[in-house]
């Protein structure tokens, strides 16, 4: 699965989520929330509505109501779970890439790594080379796991 149709789907299920906690909320507050213009939140609006997971009504002259139906909840749990098994999945592939290079540092005579960069890919690191009984240090001398993106890079060995 891509990123950008990853990206897409936290965005319906973010949407099926805030419609079906406020009916009332407008495409403005929509696009606030999901920190998108107010263009994406129409698009995918109305392929929530070409695909039956949204019926729109209109609550008063210029104000509409949106409407999950039967299968927009089935959607959400499909998405939910999907999103789930997504984040699992790069923790797993994140904690293996970490375990390679722990080895790599092992064999290298290491018992310490400083970790460049931030975020959960840094958490998941710092945890990782923790539980495997290497020091995470702020040293510049040691080896360094550089993180970019969700990719793990390791410098510094001689």
């Amino acid at each position: 699965m891509s990123v950008e149709s990853t990206n897409e789907e936290l965005r319906e299920l973010t949407l099926l989520e805030q419609i079906e906690s406020d009916p009332d909320v407008n495409q403005s507050t929509l696009a606030t929330q999901l920190g998108v213009a107010v263009g994406t939140v129409n698009w995918h609006l109305k392929r929530l509505i070409a695909k039956g997971a949204v019926k729109v009504s209109r609550a008063e002259r210029k104000k509409l109501r949106y409407i999950i139906t039967p299968e927009g909840l089935a959607l959400r749990a499909r998405l939910a779970v999907n999103y789930v098994e997504q984040s699992f999945s790069v923790y797993r592939r994140t904690r293996q890439r970490v375990k390679d290079h722990v080895a790599k540092l092992r064999h290298a005579g290491y018992d310490r790594v400083r970790i460049v960069g931030s975020g959960d890919v840094a958490d998941i690191c710092k945890l990782t080379c923790l539980e495997q009984g290497i020091s995470v240090v702020n040293d510049k001398s040691a080896p360094s796991l550089v993180l970019d993106g969700y990719k793990i890079r390791l410098e510094g060995l001689e």
